[in-house]
């Protein structure tokens, strides 16, 4: 089905929402995978200005500026910020060096938009974090999956008060995951919940709230190669009684894969596809269909318009970009994401202590 059967507020919602000023230069660190079929594509359809990059495989950076028609190709981090024509880093690198890098960025005076996850430590997320903020400087995360069609949708929905109030959210993914694209990823203790699950759970937390319980159960194939986790189950508990499922498999075999979202009000229902987890990375378009409990006339289904993959990715961008205009916080600021990276955590101390966790046990 198409965007006519959409409600228009809804309509609205999803059209892409760019500040005044789009034309920032923007450096990259780090060119792998992700930011050449997610950031670059996405930030040139928004029409951002593309500087150059720098990866420490200088023949990853140079295939990067080359392919994508970039101006500069940085051969150091120091050559990356002492170009004056750099106003925003993006820091696309492995969450190990994210400190090493962002401390240097941060030193430099520039902004800078960070890869997720934000850091595998929190203590050391909320030391660089605290760094930013003692520095003046605005940092986020690229958690873009909060831009997604099926989120914005959602979020529209619920402040219109058609699903009333929220009884059960259910994110069930069942697919088959080639960790071997990510050899870095495939080689880490933690899997699905901090590389997977974590767009998910940052999702939630901006429709939902932080959960007051966190209880997690982690799995793996027995002949997976992948070191980590990768099938987890996760419920949050909140004080009205309120739960949230998520229960991800990564190891898939058969025809039957599926990728839902579902959120039950007491006023309406939302059922629907995550696309991007079908045929990744290629993917496909969010489904949403919404039934009212008591007003059939606002029923509709639909295939909501673009991709997750590349493009919700201009959204953490563009709310940096606000943020410097208005001396705002950006949608997902560093601060923001310390709580994200709490729920995360509390998933995993709930699976290393077989007991439900509160985030606010998470501390630095």
């Amino acid at each position: 089905m198409t965007t006519e059967t959409i409600p228009q507020f809804v309509q609205s919602a999803l059209e892409r929402k760019l500040p005044p000023k789009t034309d920032y230069g923007i450096a990259f660190v780090g060119c792998g995978g992700i930011v050449n079929y997610g950031h670059i594509p996405s930030y040139k359809a928004n029409g951002f200005n593309l500087i150059g990059g720098y990866d420490i495989n200088h023949e990853a950076a140079e295939k990067t500026v080359q392919t994508h028609g970039l101006k500069k190709l940085y051969k150091s981090l120091d050559e990356v910020l002492s170009d004056p024509a750099v106003e925003i880093v993006d820091v696309a690198v492995v969450p190990e060096e994210q400190w090493n890098v962002v401390s240097k960025v941060i030193a430099a005076g520039k902004p800078l938009l960070c890869q997720k996850p934000f850091s595998i430590a929190y203590a050391k997320a909320a030391r660089m974090t605290t760094l930013a903020q003692q520095a003046g400087i605005k940092m986020a995360v690229h958690q873009q999956f909060r831009w997604s069609s099926i989120i914005q949708a959602t979020r529209a929905l619920m402040k219109e008060g058609w699903l009333g109030n929220i009884l059960d959210v259910q994110v069930q993914v069942s697919i088959h995951t080639p960790w071997d694209m990510w050899p870095w990823i495939a080689a880490q203790p933690r899997l699905e919940v901090l590389f997977h699950s974590i767009h998910y759970l940052d999702s939630l937390r901006f429709l939902f709230g932080e959960p007051a319980l966190v209880t997690s159960r982690h799995s793996k194939h027995p002949a997976q190669k992948a070191k980590g986790e990768t099938k987890t189950i996760t419920t949050w508990d909140y004080p009205n009684g309120m739960q949230i499922l998520v229960a991800i498999c990564h190891f898939d075999w058969s025809p039957a894969l599926y990728s839902n979202f579902r959120i039950l009000g007491d006023d309406g229902v939302i059922e629907g596809t995550i696309g991007t987890n079908y045929d990744y990375p290629d993917g496909r378009s969010d489904t949403l269909a919404f039934t009212s409990r008591n007003h059939p006339k606002q029923n509709f289904s639909a295939t909501l318009p673009g991709k997750w993959i590349p493009d919700a990715f201009y959204g953490p961008m563009a709310s940096l970009m606000e943020a410097l205009q208005t001396n705002g916080s950006p949608i997902t600021s560093a601060e923001d994401n310390l709580g994200t990276l709490r729920v995360v955590d509390a998933a995993y101390r709930s699976m290393s202590e077989a007991r439900s966790v509160s985030p606010s046990e998470i501390t630095a």
